[in-house]
């Protein structure tokens, strides 16, 4: 039991700040991807008004 213990120590404080590292790089990168879709949709409003486009 003492063992399992001991085991059990070592790999909750090698992965303590795993998650935490994890989810800001993924939040960090989902940032950035909304941040191009964001940008390639008022491209794409911006080219349609000045083309003439009619939305209705």
């Amino acid at each position: 039991m003492k063992r399992l213990l001991l085991i059990q120590e070592i790999y909750v404080e090698a992965f303590k700040d795993w998650t935490h590292r994890v989810l800001n790089k993924y939040f960090r990168a989902f940032s950035w991807f909304c941040f191009f879709l964001l940008a390639v949709v008022i491209y794409a409003f911006i080219f349609r008004v000045s083309t003439g486009f009619s939305f209705g």
